[in-house]
């Protein structure tokens, strides 16, 4: 089944609905990290959560930034996702391995930490973005989402995330996020229908393991309130912006002293991306290059 986000609406246009399928991606990152199991559920739940936060979103070009900044062993969890479908990510320290909960899960609140801070950026593609604060409450990637939106968005919500791996592969993965909307945010017996029927269901992944279709969930969810999915299905995947380019442009930044110095010491630069774990080489001459360009600027200037 292709990663894919599918959005619907209920309630008479009261309630937003939107799903996300997100296994490859999340394999992708799987691979492309080297990321244990634990990293790997924290990471694709972000991941997910950011694919979610940015659909509603008006412009192509519009993104959503996610950190994670929790007193557990991974360290920060970051996630750029954007509203054309695209979503990347990385934790600190990929290679943490914990054993299971209580529950016999992968132990993702633990991983994270119960203690810091969730930071989310939205960029909407004009103006100015917007930055919220608040504290983590558990360091499970979908209570913290929830307490988010619904007290720094004001927008009632239930979120269900989930990542399942079986044999070292990613099986299933995504999520579903509910929200009521203005016009019926003071419908408390609608708010707490919804935050039922999330509770209710016996995980995400489990569904899509079963061949469930993320409009067939929709449909068991909100087949009675007036359901309308729209048809436009997105396809959603890993993908990271950067290339050398940008990478030589990080470079010149640093200035004719540091760029000398690397030349002297090392002959070159390398440079790894957080976001993809991609690798670039500056060879001499390219850094040769951008120290005669900042040379220049500073004559011309």
């Amino acid at each position: 089944m292709a990663d894919q986000l599918v959005r619907a609406t209920a309630a008479a246009g009261g309630i937003r609905a939107v799903g996300v399928i997100t296994t490859q991606l999340v394999a992708e990152a799987r691979r492309r990290h080297g990321l244990s199991y634990v990293a790997t559920a924290a990471l694709g739940r972000a991941m997910s959560a950011g694919l979610l936060l940015a659909s509603p979103m008006k412009h192509l070009s519009a993104r959503v930034n996610i950190r994670f900044q929790g007193n557990g062993p991974l360290g920060t969890v970051l996630v750029d996702a954007g509203r054309d479908g695209t979503v990347r990510g990385y934790v600190d320290q990929p290679g943490v391995e914990l054993p299971p909960n209580a529950q016999g899960k992968l132990d993702v609140g633990r991983a994270v930490g119960a203690q810091g801070y969730l930071y989310v950026l939205r960029d909407n593609g004009y103006g100015y973005p917007y930055a919220s604060t608040v504290e983590l409450v558990s360091g499970e990637v979908a209570d913290d989402i929830t307490y988010y939106l619904t007290t720094s968005e004001q927008t009632p919500s239930a979120l269900a995330l989930g990542v399942y791996l079986e044999g070292g592969q990613v099986r299933a993965a995504g999520g579903l996020l509910l929200q009521v909307l203005p016009k019926a945010a003071t419908d408390e017996a609608l708010i707490d229908l919804l935050a039922a029927r999330v509770s209710s269901l016996a995980g995400f992944t489990p569904l899509l393991l079963a061949g469930q279709q993320l409009g067939d969930i929709l449909e068991t969810l909100l087949g009675d309130l007036d359901l309308t999915i729209f048809p436009e299905t997105q396809l959603v995947r890993f993908h990271c912006g950067c290339n050398f380019d940008r990478v030589l442009g990080a470079l010149k930044m640093l200035g004719v002293d540091e760029l000398r110095s690397m030349i002297r010491q090392d002959d070159g630069a390398e440079v790894t991306c957080h976001f993809c774990s991609s690798v670039f080489r500056a060879q001499r001459h390219h850094l040769e290059a951008l120290v005669a360009e900042l040379e220049q600027e500073v004559t011309s200037g």
